[in-house]
């Protein structure tokens, strides 16, 4: 799945449960990695990318 696009997203905690019906994976929280702004969930591989109009708090 890594060439796929990376799916855009606005908060920087995303759930991945790889997307499929029939057996995905247990749901994982994947934290947005604020240097990069992007994540990658570690059982499929799907890409995250925070849109870079979110509006989000900094820690």
């Amino acid at each position: 799945m890594t060439d796929a696009a990376p799916t855009i997203v606005t908060t920087s905690t995303v759930a991945c449960d790889g997307d499929n019906p029939v057996g995905g994976h247990p749901r994982v929280f994947v934290k947005i990695d604020p240097a990069t702004h992007k994540a990658e969930c570690p059982y499929c591989s799907k890409q995250f990318e925070l849109d870079p109009n979110a509006k989000v708090e900094a820690h």
